[in-house]
């Protein structure tokens, strides 16, 4: 294949017809399936689909590497002068399975459309999973994702220093980090082989609406990050963001930086550059090294009432953080105190706990900055629809809650629970279940169909890699001087 069939573009136009043309989706699958369905794909097409071991998961699960090459092994018509290469991997937050779908239906179609795959002129590689471990304490949840006691009481996120994510080395000032896990030295030593042209780690968010992180200014690509969830009929998140020390390029498009400009951030504005619960530095941030571009697509499991509703509410924007703030505070602190009380008597080291142990402290420190952010005068305004603090703390009691409620029951089920934890684990479960009763009264969700989320994630993957830097020959486009940041948000980002 020569340079010249690279122009052949491939449209934003296709893109959204690709994107809006997805078969019916329902639920997510589970490692097992995942893995299955990946196998019955490879031995289908043995001469574009090859498949490596690269790892292994702290329970002893092979990681492995799925390689899609341009054309048939062995056929000179399919070989370019220097072809690019893309890196997806899935379940690098092990609560997040939209991705996998999103592979699936990736390399089906880049294996049975032999003109798609060579006017991308890109060879693709996969990660299907890189924490089995994780994801399977997820899937309980996975077959019925809509109803919201079903997904928090399966739902797990690790701890920081247990999130693949988030174990990539760093040491700048006061942050020093090094205690990569095996899966995170499988991942580095795929992205130091590969050096990928493009970086796509499979995120997805919980409520809201969608929003896109993108490693470098890629305004190219803003119109169809825009236009696909808007065709596909999921609003844009553009209420309370993860963080605030991103750089927004465009309505729910922001530019993630560097974790250096992270940390200069936090600490310019008064907050603790290193706070608890953190780890090391992200793969994207890694995969800055080998000139690597990386998008993040963040779709949510639920939309959100008035998730990109911009007009003006009749609630002080000061006022809903500090509520807000005062709110998860005071859950932060009651939950630490329990705690404290039954550590001594805990006697299961489970993820559910070593979860518990990082994020429950972790409500207090989000309730802090929340109201220094009430403080800042900018903040002294009218809020507008979208703008909604409590989604956090909603978040952080039955998601972090939860942890601590699955690890007592744990401790209860196993007949390990002493009289003191049995009686906290009943009292925990009847604070949680009306956590979630206020929280479905308060938020108005509603589940996004699985092939909607799907639909808009591959197609933003397909965008990146045929209109991003490298694609037919075209540089990144330069990045222009950085907005003006945002007032202090909460850190909830890296955790």
């Amino acid at each position: 294949m020569t340079t010249d069939m690279n122009a052949q573009r491939v449209s934003d136009d296709e893109i959204v017809e690709r994107a809006l043309s997805l078969p019916d989706l329902d639920g997510y699958p589970g490692v097992d399936e995942l893995l299955s369905r990946l196998e019955e794909l490879r031995l289908a097409f043995p001469g574009l689909l090859t498949v490596r071991r690269v790892g292994t998961s702290r329970l002893g699960e092979p990681i492995s590497l799925y390689t899609l090459a341009l054309g048939d092994q062995g056929d000179p018509g399919d070989e370019v002068d220097a072809p690019r290469h893309a890196l997806l991997v899935g379940g690098v937050h092990p609560n997040e399975p939209i991705g996998s779908h999103t592979i699936l239906r990736l390399l089906s179609d880049l294996l049975r459309d032999d003109d798609l795959r060579r006017r991308l002129g890109v060879v693709w590689h996969v990660i299907p999973c890189i924490d089995p471990d994780g994801m399977r304490l997820n899937e309980g949840w996975f077959d019925n994702p809509f109803d919201d006691e079903t997904y928090f009481r399966h739902f797990y996120r690790p701890a920081g220093a247990e999130q693949v994510e988030w174990t990539f080395p760093i040491s700048y000032k006061s942050k020093y980090f090094d205690a990569m896990l095996p899966e995170t030295q499988a991942l580095q030593r795929v992205l130091d082989e590969v050096r990928p042209d493009y970086y796509v780690p499979l995120h997805n968010s919980e409520t809201g609406g969608a929003y896109f992180y993108v490693s470098e200014p890629l305004r190219e690509l803003v119109p169809l990050l825009h236009r696909l969830p808007t065709d596909i009929g999921i609003p844009l998140h553009l209420g309370e963001p993860e963080a605030a020390h991103f750089t927004e390029l465009a309505p729910a498009i922001f530019v993630s930086g560097t974790p250096e400009d992270v940390y200069d951030w936090r600490e310019a504005n008064g907050l603790d550059p290193a706070p608890p619960g953190g780890a090391g530095q992200s793969s994207g941030s890694y995969a800055r090294r080998h000139g690597t571009v990386s998008l993040i697509a963040e779709l949510p499991v639920w939309r959100t009432f008035g998730a990109d509703d911009i007009s003006p509410s009749d609630a002080n924007y000061a006022d809903l953080l500090r509520e807000a703030g005062d709110a998860l505070s005071e859950t932060g602190a009651h939950l630490e105190r329990l705690l404290a009380e039954l550590e001594p008597h805990l006697a299961l080291d489970t993820p559910f706990l070593r979860s518990a142990r990082v994020f429950v402290p972790g409500m207090s420190h989000t309730g802090r900055a929340m109201r220094q952010r009430a403080a800042a005068p900018e903040n002294d305004r009218v809020a507008t629809v979208a703008e909604r603090p409590m989604s956090v703390v909603w978040m952080y009691r039955l998601r972090f809650g939860g942890a601590l409620l699955r690890a007592l029951k744990a401790e209860v089920a196993a007949g390990t629970a002493r009289v003191s934890v049995r009686r906290a684990a009943r009292e925990l479960e009847e604070l949680w279940s009306g956590w979630l009763v206020r929280r479905q009264q308060d938020e108005q969700t509603d589940g996004i169909p699985v092939t909607d989320v799907v639909g808009v994630q591959y197609g933003a993957v397909l965008g990146f890699v045929a209109h991003g830097p490298y694609a037919y020959g075209t540089a990144a486009v330069p990045a222009s001087p950085p907005a003006a940041l945002q007032a202090a948000a909460s850190s909830t980002g890296e955790l």
